[in-house]
């Protein structure tokens, strides 16, 4: 969800640069925490508590503070997101969501924007976090789906390396301007600048 269908990734890090440096953190502090939240959330938190000698708790209120604000003041939707889901559904597909994120959260977040994927799995529910392909084959099953009917987007390399693990396609989402080096990717992968990218690849 976060950096592919909603843009939480910058109140995230601003969210944890506070937390460690006071109010109004510098764009160069901003930046290192963007920097160590490419690999995930909880590894910026546990790199930034132990670096900096903050208590973890700090950080972990300043993330779960933020969640709650999202409900009322939700981050904004990633460009093109809408019109993609909709192309999805206008050619008879399915828009479905495999995050980290606890559910609670994510579904605030998808109403609190008017998203209404047609299913979600949530990691906190009790299946394995990416790269194990667990959500992407049980959203499989249940939809009576095949791997060429397919396409996983996610916007870090785990989500395409789940993808290839379950046997299917895997689009890596790095938007235009972003510094995120592109690691190797598995055979048959591809890189997108925008959602919007995906168009000529529905139907």
């Amino acid at each position: 969800m976060g950096g592919t269908l909603i843009d939480t990734y910058p109140e995230v890090d601003r969210a944890l640069a506070e937390a460690v440096w006071g109010p109004h953190p510098a764009a160069e502090q901003i930046h290192r925490v963007s920097l160590l939240r490419a690999e995930s959330i909880a590894h910026a938190i546990d790199v930034l508590a132990t670096r900096h000698g903050v208590d973890r708790s700090r950080l972990d209120e300043a993330y779960s503070a933020l969640k709650h604000r999202w409900a009322i003041h939700p981050a904004p939707v990633m460009d093109g997101a809408v019109e993609v889901m909709a192309a999805v559904h206008a050619a008879g597909g399915l828009n479905l969501v495999a995050t980290h994120r606890d559910r609670t959260s994510a579904q605030a977040l998808l109403d609190a924007l008017g998203l209404r994927p047609d299913d979600m799995v949530c990691a906190p529910d009790g299946f394995p976090r990416k790269p194990s392909p667990a959500m992407n084959l049980l959203l499989m099953r249940r939809h009576h789906l095949v791997a060429h009917q397919v396409l996983c987007v996610g916007d870090r390399p785990i989500d395409v390396e789940a993808a290839a693990a379950a046997g299917l396609a895997g689009a890596l989402l790095v938007p235009d301007g972003e510094e995120t080096p592109v690691p190797r990717l598995p055979e048959g992968s591809v890189v997108i600048s925008a959602l919007t990218d995906l168009l000529a690849m529905i139907g």
